[in-house]
C-alpha cells in the first residue's frame, strides 16, 4: 500500500519523542534535515552564551577561569556527556576539534605499542581520518594498510599497533560491530580508535561494555553544540595511566599555574586537554546538551531507524523510478541515521530543494543526503522531502541551478 502524507502525520502524533521538538528552535518553513551536519539550535544555547559574554567575560572577566567554573568545564562538559557514550565519567572529556584529537590518540596508542610498525585504516572512511592516519605513520615511520571496512579487523596482524575507522560511515551510513571489531583487533595486540562523529547523539552507544579502547566524537552535528562545538574524547580506563598523547599543551599539566619549566602530565582524562578552552564554544555545548534530558538513546536510536526506513520506502516507491539510487543500507540495525540517495544531478537537485526551505546536504559525486536528528525530525519532513525530490526531477526544475564552483560547501 502506497504510504500518504496523512499516514505520516499519523506517525508523528503516536511518536514518543514528538514533545522534544519543542527543545529547539526550528525556522518557520524551513524542514532541517541536515542535522548530521550542524544539529539545530536548542532553546537556552542563545541566552546561556549572552550570560557568558555579558556577565561572564563582560563583568566577571579573567576571573571566571574560577568563580564561573570555566577551568573546569571540559570535564564537566565530558561527565555530562558520558551517559550518552555508555562510557563512565572519568574517561571522557571535551576539546579542540575531530582531526586533532584523532592525531594525540593516533600517537598514544602508537607509542602504547612500542616495535608495531603498521597502522590499519579504513578505506572510504572520511578523508581526514586517513590524511590524519598518514601523518601520524610518516612521524613514526610506520606503514599504512587501508581496507574496506568489513575488512578492518582481519586486516590486524601481529605488526599492526593501532586500528582506525568510523562507527557509522559518513556517506553510507554503515554501522560497524563495535564490540566484535574491537575484539577482533585486540585479540592481535593491537589497539583501536573509533570515530564516533555520526554516532554520538543518533545511536546507543556502549564504549565500555563494547571494550573500545579510544574514541573521538563530533559535538556538532547530532549533539547540536553549534558551529564550531568542540570535539568529545574517549580513553578506556584501562589506558589511562599509561596516557602520553603528544600535545602537552598546559592545559595538559598537572599543575600548569605553578609555571615548571618540565612537563608533568595531568591525571586521568584530563590529560588529553592541550591549550586554553574555546569557552563561547564550550558553555553553548553544555546547555545544549540539556536537550537530551531524560531521554533515552535506544529511543532516539529507534525513532532515527523508523525514519530512515520510511525515507527508503518512499525512495523504492516515488525516486527509484527516476534514475536515482540507494548508496545507503536498508537493514536499519545496520544503518545509521542519514540515507544518501544519489542521482546525476544531485547537487543541482539538492540546491533546488534548498531553495524550496528543505535543507540537506550533497557529498561527491552524486550523493543527496539526508540526516534525521530524531529529537526534532518529523515523519511528515521525511515525506515532504521526498516529494519535492519528486517533483523537482519530474519537472526539470534542477536545470536552472548551476554546476558546483570550487570551494562551494556543500
Amino acid at each position: 500500500m502506497t504510504l500518504s502524507r496523512q499516514d505520516c502525520v499519523g506517525l508523528d502524533a503516536a511518536d514518543p519523542l514528538a514533545s522534544v521538538r519543542d527543545r529547539f528552535v526550528l525556522p518557520a518553513g524551513i524542514n532541517y534535515l541536515d542535522g548530521n551536519s550542524l544539529g539545530a539550535l536548542p532553546r537556552g544555547v542563545a541566552e546561556r552564551v549572552g550570560t557568558a559574554i555579558n556577565q561572564e567575560w563582560g563583568d566577571g572577566l579573567v576571573r571566571s577561569w574560577n568563580a564561573a567554573g570555566w577551568y573546569e568545564s571540559p570535564g564537566r562538559i565530558g561527565r555530562k556527556l558520558a551517559p550518552l557514550l555508555g562510557a563512565a565519567p572519568h574517561q571522557v572529556t571535551v576539546t579542540d576539534t575531530i582531526s586533532v584529537n584523532l592525531f594525540k590518540l593516533l600517537v598514544a596508542a602508537v607509542r602504547l605499542r612500542p616495535g608495531r610498525k603498521t597502522i590499519v585504516a579504513e578505506a572510504g572512511n572520511f578523508p581526514s581520518d586517513n590524511h590524519i592516519v598518514d601523518s601520524v605513520a610518516r612521524l613514526h615511520g610506520m606503514t599504512v594498510r587501508t581496507v574496506p571496512a568489513a575488512e578492518v579487523a582481519a586486516a590486524v596482524d601481529d605488526d599492526t599497533a593501532v586500528a582506525e575507522l568510523s562507527h557509522i560511515n559518513y556517506r553510507t551510513a554503515e554501522v560497524q560491530d563495535m564490540a566484535a571489531v574491537s575484539a577482533a583487533i585486540q585479540s592481535r595486540g593491537a589497539l583501536v580508535v573509533w570515530d564516533l562523529a555520526h554516532s554520538s547523539g543518533a545511536v546507543e552507544l556502549s564504549l565500555d561494555a563494547d571494550r573500545a579502547d579510544f574514541a573521538v566524537g563530533c559535538g556538532y552535528k547530532f549533539l547540536n553544540g553549534g558551529p564550531g562545538a568542540p570535539s568529545h574524547v574517549y580513553v578506556a580506563e584501562r589506558h589511562l595511566a599509561g596516557l602520553d598523547q603528544p600535545l602537552t599543551g598546559w592545559f595538559s599539566h598537572a599543575a600548569p599555574f605553578q609555571f615548571d619549566a618540565a612537563f608533568a602530565r595531568a591525571e586521568g582524562i584530563r590529560a588529553m586537554l592541550c591549550s586554553t578552552p574555546q569557552m563561547l564554544a564550550n558553555v553553548a555545548f553544555e546547555v545544549a546538551l540539556d536537550a537530551f534530558d531524560g531521554i533515552a538513546m535506544r529511543d532516539v536510536q529507534a525513532k532515527g531507524r523508523a525514519l530512515g526506513d520510511l525515507m527508503i520506502r518512499l525512495y523504492d516507491e516515488r525516486l527509484a523510478p527516476l534514475d536515482c539510487g540507494l548508496v545507503t543500507l536498508r537493514d536499519g540495525t545496520r544503518r545509521g541515521n542519514h540515507v544518501s540517495i544519489t542521482h546525476a544531478a544531485g547537487y543541482q537537485v539538492m540546491h533546488t530543494l534548498i531553495a524550496r526551505g528543505i535543507i540537506g546536504d550533497f557529498r561527491a559525486p552524486d550523493a543527496m543526503r539526508f540526516g534525521f536528528a530524531p529529537l526534532y525530525v518529523r515523519h511528515v519532513d521525511v515525506w515532504d522531502a521526498v516529494a519535492a525530490v519528486e517533483d523537482i526531477l519530474r519537472s526539470g526544475a534542477w536545470r536552472a541551478v548551476p554546476s558546483p564552483s570550487a570551494g562551494t560547501v556543500t
